[in-house]
């Protein structure tokens, strides 16, 4: 049986569909409206750019302005923390100019001085050391390599307390030396990833390295590890198996004053990095 009500439902809603499909084909074939839309679209976008261009003047100008400060306020954060302390700078596998500057600069605004920079020689010519140290019990270091580590820790004793054999062999050992060999108050120490030498030569060259810094800590003085945040892959992790502080963000004003109290004697990983404890020091870690 036909069910009026239901035609009458269904009629209701084709007109409806029709009436719709009718203001549609009115709009998109009014030039003029569509016109009109868009423009004001375009305003409208036009005004978000342009507060978004102030916004981001205005923050522009504050970072500018903390920067500004901050570079004039941490020499006095540091000033005579490092009060007339003679400082290393120790550059393990290659060396950085970039390096060097940043923490001369953090020294020196804290009151010390940098006498010593030296690179040492990767990968390590034990023969040429052996052949440097005949006479001594470390001749026989290209045979016995376990002869390096004790020798590793006698010179690294002897780069921050002085001491002839460290002299003796400095040719072979080093690749680069500025400075003078003598009595350090604190070193900076900057390790570049071992690359292109083979597993016995990154071996090797791992047996001096750790054993220079245990022999440096050995001393009592102040060893800190350092990067900037484009080094990659950080040391970080390596210093921190060292037991050294470390401070990963060396190009920044913050990094070379956690610098400056990390050779004073705080002790931590600053920086910014997610390896990172704390950015600067905390008053109640003096030490």
């Amino acid at each position: 049986m036909l069910d009026f009500r239901y035609h009458a439902l269904s009629l209701a809603a084709v007109l409806c569909a029709l009436a719709v499909g009718v203001l549609v084909g009115v709009a998109i074939g009014d030039s003029s409206l569509v016109s009109s839309a868009q423009d004001g679209l375009v305003h409208s976008l036009r005004g978000e750019v342009h507060e978004s261009q102030k916004q981001l003047q205005a923050t522009e100008q504050q970072l500018s302005e903390q920067q500004t400060l901050a570079g004039s306020l941490w020499p006095l954060a540091v000033h005579g923390l490092l009060g007339g302390r003679t400082i290393g700078v120790v550059f393990l596998g290659g060396s950085s100019n970039e390096v060097d500057s940043l923490a001369q600069a953090a020294v020196k605004a804290a009151g010390g001085e940098v006498t010593t920079v030296l690179a040492v020689r990767e990968p390590v010519e034990t023969e040429a050391l052996a052949a440097q140290l005949a006479g001594t019990h470390y001749a026989a270091l290209a045979s016995q390599p376990k002869l390096l580590r004790r020798l590793a820790l006698h010179l690294g004793a002897e780069a921050v307390a002085g001491g002839r054999l460290l002299e003796r062999v400095r040719p072979k050992l080093l690749s680069s030396y500025d400075g003078q060999l003598g009595k350090l108050e604190g070193v900076v120490v900057m390790r570049a990833q071992p690359t292109g030498m083979s597993a016995a030569q990154s071996k090797t060259a791992g047996e001096l390295e750790s054993g220079l810094i245990a022999g440096m800590s050995a001393r009592g003085v102040p060893v800190v590890g350092v990067e900037t945040t484009a080094s990659e892959p950080s040391q970080v992790p390596w210093y921190k198996a060292q037991g050294l502080s470390s401070v990963d963000d060396l190009q920044s004003v913050g990094g070379r004053a956690a610098l400056a109290f990390a050779l004073a004697g705080y002790r931590g990983a600053f920086g910014t990095k997610p390896s990172a404890d704390e950015q600067l020091p905390a008053p109640a870690s003096a030490p």
